[in-house]
């Protein structure tokens, strides 16, 4: 399976099991671009993200966590 950004739900799954002493309410977007490039399941090139999907992204990951 290759994830690419808007598999939003599922790349929040897989940085909730990826990183599991993260807080996705308090990630940078900086970072959180970083911590999905480096996901070994992600195959899209990395300047397609932008605040939006990345905060989808965010977003999908808070609830994924409640």
């Amino acid at each position: 399976m290759s994830l690419k950004w808007t598999d939003t739900q599922d790349l929040a799954i897989e940085l909730d099991e990826a990183r599991p002493d993260a807080d996705p309410a308090h990630v940078n977007f900086v970072d959180l671009r970083q911590w999905v490039l480096e996901l070994p399941e992600f195959d899209d090139h990395p300047d397609r993200s932008g605040e939006k999907i990345l905060e989808a992204i965010q977003m999908a990951w808070i609830e994924e966590r409640e």
